[in-house]
């Protein structure tokens, strides 16, 4: 590659004697390569960078005319200035309606040539100028998307962590169905996902499943804790946390689609359930999906009074009451979700629960000492 730093210029024209004179006049200024036709112009444009090409309109084969919108097509940054013979305007509007920068009549005065190249790479100067301040801005702007993307992702995550350590303390209410919540935030997840739930829903899916029984801070440990069996009056109550837990997420602009699924999760397909008696479509989607996997997890988890069932019995369970409280959509979703999926994720949960259960003890034994530390 040549290290000459002089704006490159191609000459083009059938007429040899033109192409030497102006070869001539602009040698010491600029790097000038001749060609004595459009289509050895192309060519040479195909190989190298020119800043100016000055062309005659009238040649053998391919035109000046034509070869215009082929420069401007392929190698927009090239400026065009048309020089010919034919002294009528309408080839002069001709050139510049193709694109062309400027027009020079033959015989031309010298001068005048000079001045119209000068001119040229001065609007070149600036279409390069243009073309990396587009550059810069276009990278500017990625750059700024993919920062803000990070520091969107990080507060997400930050509102993800206090929202798991407000479920946490919630579960300490409620020692029999300690880990529930993120278990059945991974089901609704992978549910959803069957189901064809994507961006903001399957965000208001996973907020909502984790905070589905937050209203149960509004409900007595008398009824929440009681091992006996509700009465009507405690259901009464107890029915209530629903609408407790929207009423606390109430003016969270990121949790508004959470919200819908922790008033409505006890909702059912026939407008059996409560807090309101909402039917069908009238449910939130969100809500409806996570009725099927909060019923899920309460098949097949162990509880004191009885052992968790296999994923055949909670399937046909499903399936029974499909068109009564579930979505039968919906429960044709999790039919298309692989039964080893369901396993794997229930895994992933008894090993996190493992975690958690270390992490407590490591805490109790280390009491003590920060106790006195303290002290």
């Amino acid at each position: 590659m040549s290290g000459d730093l002089r704006p490159r210029v191609l000459i083009v024209d059938d007429e040899a004697e033109i192409t030497s004179i102006l070869a001539d006049l602009f040698e010491d200024s600029y790097d000038c390569t001749t060609a004595g036709s459009a289509e050895a112009a192309l060519g040479l444009l195909a190989a190298n960078d020119y800043e100016l090409v000055i062309s005659d309109i009238t040649m053998p084969g391919m035109s000046g005319l034509d070869m215009i919108p082929h420069v401007r097509e392929h190698w927009p940054n090239s400026v065009v200035v048309m020089i010919s013979g034919m002294q009528t305007v309408e080839s002069a509007i001709d050139a510049l309606r193709l694109g062309a920068f400027d027009y020079v009549m033959k015989p031309f005065d010298l001068r005048q040539v000079e001045a119209v190249v000068s001119r040229a790479l001065e609007h070149q100067d600036l279409i390069v100028a243009k073309q990396r301040y587009e550059d810069h801005l276009e990278e500017l702007v990625e750059q700024r998307t993919i920062e803000l993307d990070q520091a969107l992702n990080s507060l997400e995550d930050a509102y993800r962590s206090t929202l798991k350590a407000l479920t946490a303390a919630l579960e300490t209410r409620d020692l029999e169905t300690h880990g529930h919540s993120e278990r059945v935030v991974s089901y609704s997840m992978r549910l959803g996902r069957a189901y064809g739930l994507e961006g903001r829903h399957i965000k208001a899916l996973e907020f909502g499943s984790l905070l589905h029984d937050i209203g149960k801070i509004g409900v007595p440990d008398l009824i929440l804790r009681k091992p006996a069996k509700l009465s009507p009056e405690e259901w009464v109550l107890m029915r209530q946390h629903p609408l407790h837990g929207q009423q606390i997420l109430r003016g969270i602009h990121f949790l508004e689609g959470a919200a819908r699924v922790v008033a409505q999760h006890h909702e059912k397909w026939d407008g059996s359930g409560y807090p309101i008696g909402l039917s069908g479509e009238d449910i939130d989607i969100c809500a409806r999906i996570f009725s099927v996997a909060d019923a899920f997890d309460a098949i097949t988890s162990d509880r004191v009074y009885r052992q968790g069932k296999p994923y055949e019995a909670a399937a046909e369970e499903l399936d029974a009451w499909s068109g009564r409280q579930f979505d039968p959509k919906v429960v044709e979703a999790f039919h298309r979700v692989p039964p080893s999926d369901w396993d794997e994720l229930r895994e992933q949960s008894l090993l996190r629960k493992e975690d958690d259960l270390d992490v407590r003890r490591l805490v109790e034994m280390l009491e003590p000492q920060l106790g006195a530390v303290v002290r």
